[in-house]
């Protein structure tokens, strides 16, 4: 039986490797593309909107798109939308952040928060979310994942992302969580061949 086909919109190998892992074993051939579009949406959903609905009109398939973000309570929930623009780099925005929150008192409770928009060809767009809680600390440790996960510290586990293999990743993380949402729906289940 041909497996069913999905697009990736994501041009972040590390965002790949996790929707990799996440769908395995799902019966879908999984297929890379970055649509290339900017990231000019207010909210997660709109960002995620835009890269899965190019990728599908680009591919003539189903797309996923995402967008996530770390949230900061003290500071207002920044950067929010903004988690991957606020440096050139990651390292340096990591380190943006960081800053930003040196001088404010700890514990500095964030969430890591993503929206998965199912772009198919002839149906609605479809919207998936997840959450992981936890808090951000200045001292960077692990060297796994990808983002933020280094400083984020997720209390259930006593790690940061940045320590944790990539199936405990899969556990807690808010990528994980908005496709176990995708999958329990049963979004993916009538995807063409």
């Amino acid at each position: 039986m041909a497996e069913r086909r999905l697009v990736i919109a994501t041009g972040n190998e590390g965002k790949l490797g996790e929707y990799r892992r996440l769908l395995a074993g799902a019966g879908l051939e999984l297929i890379p593309f970055d649509p290339g579009v900017e990231e000019v949406g207010e909210t997660y959903g709109e960002n995620a909107r835009l890269k899965a609905e190019a990728a599908r009109d680009a591919k003539s398939l189903p797309a996923i798109g995402d967008d996530s973000g770390v949230e900061v309570d003290v500071l207002g929930g920044y950067p929010g939308t903004r988690s991957a623009r606020i440096g050139p780099t990651q390292k340096e925005r990591t380190q943006a952040l960081l800053d930003r929150l040196k001088d404010l008192p700890r514990p500095w409770l964030a969430r890591f928060t993503c929206t998965i928009a199912l772009a198919a060809p002839d149906r609605p767009t479809q919207f998936f979310e997840g959450e992981s809680r936890g808090e951000i600390i200045p001292e960077w440790r692990g060297h796994a994942g990808f983002g933020y996960d280094p400083v984020f510290l997720v209390p259930e586990a006593g790690t940061t992302f940045g320590e944790m293999s990539a199936d405990e990743k899969a556990q807690y993380s808010h990528r994980a969580r908005a496709v176990r949402a995708m999958l329990a729906a049963g979004a993916l289940d009538h995807l063409p061949v």
